[in-house]
């Protein structure tokens, strides 16, 4: 694995209040991971946001920050907290209580790629479960808190678009339910992790550019959204899932010939954002 499970590129200058990240675009298997396992690369990589971290490249341009996982999400999800961690896959880790994510084998240490292919031949030591948090997990974190406060202490706010991509099929229950079929999905915990009116200019500022918008459905946010949203505090957290189909093909997971009008696109969303956040400076509500 990389020495740093992380890139961040910086604005010239911090001029807006927006931190952008992007926390499973990671793509770097080395071959001691991949020895591991019985699956392809490209399996492998089912369940990573391929290209993302690409797709929102320019965010810097506009004065935010932009931190991108290096680390492969089937390594360590930078998006579940250190606790879940899973017993079928752990040795050495006591079953406590139920939570779906580490049952379906979705826990910090992934145990699984998408459509539930075991990841690996057997089990992994504590040890090295807790060298990938320490390596990785915690790194990754102490960063993104970082930015978030620089931000912060800058503005008097700050507002995390934390950007993913999910499969084409997960939006097939939205379109029953509402015969309209988005391809950008916002999550802010049912109101939890933003404000209503700093999630009202987001979700604006994908509709100019001509993005079709759900919100919470089927995608509500986890574990970085939970964390990092204080609506209250005027730090605000909000999960951007975008609809692979619509810049890459799934199936060889390269991009497509929309790649780079989706680009664009979510450019001028960043710039719109980042513009409305400009030097804004709130009153921070006491705790």
């Amino acid at each position: 694995m990389p020495r740093s499970g992380f890139t961040l590129t910086r604005p010239d200058a911090l001029t807006s209040s927006v931190v952008c990240a992007s926390p499973h675009s990671g793509r770097d298997y080395t071959w001691s991971f991949m020895r591991r396992s019985a699956l392809s690369e490209l399996t492998m990589r089912s369940s990573e946001d391929a290209f993302v971290d690409q797709l929102i490249e320019d965010a810097p341009r506009f004065g935010a920050p932009l931190l991108t996982a290096t680390v492969p999400r089937a390594f360590v999800d930078l998006n579940r907290s250190v606790d879940e961690l899973d017993p079928a896959l752990i040795d050495g880790v006591r079953k406590s209580g139920y939570n779906p994510r580490v049952a379906s084998g979705l826990g910090v240490i992934p145990r699984v790629v998408a459509n539930s292919r075991a990841i690996y031949r057997g089990k992994l030591s504590h040890v090295e479960a807790r060298k990938r948090l320490t390596d990785y997990w915690f790194p990754y974190h102490d960063q993104l808190a970082s930015l978030l406060s620089e931000a912060h202490e800058s503005f008097g706010t700050a507002l995390l678009m934390d950007f993913h991509s999910m499969p084409h099929e997960a939006l097939d229950t939205v379109v029953r339910a509402s015969k309209v079929r988005p391809n950008v999905v916002l999550g802010d915990r049912f109101g939890a992790s933003a404000n209503s009116d700093v999630v009202d200019l987001v979700e604006a500022a994908f509709a100019s550019a001509g993005f079709k918008v759900a919100r919470n459905t089927p995608f509500a946010g986890a574990y970085v959204t939970q964390t990092y949203g204080r609506p209250s505090r005027q730090q605000h957290a909000i999960q951007i899932e975008i609809d692979r189909s619509i810049y890459m093909d799934e199936e060889t997971l390269t991009p497509n010939a929309n790649f780079n009008d989706v680009k664009q696109a979510l450019t001028a969303v960043i710039a719109d954002v980042c513009e409305m956040r400009r030097g804004t400076s709130q009153p921070v509500a006491a705790e």
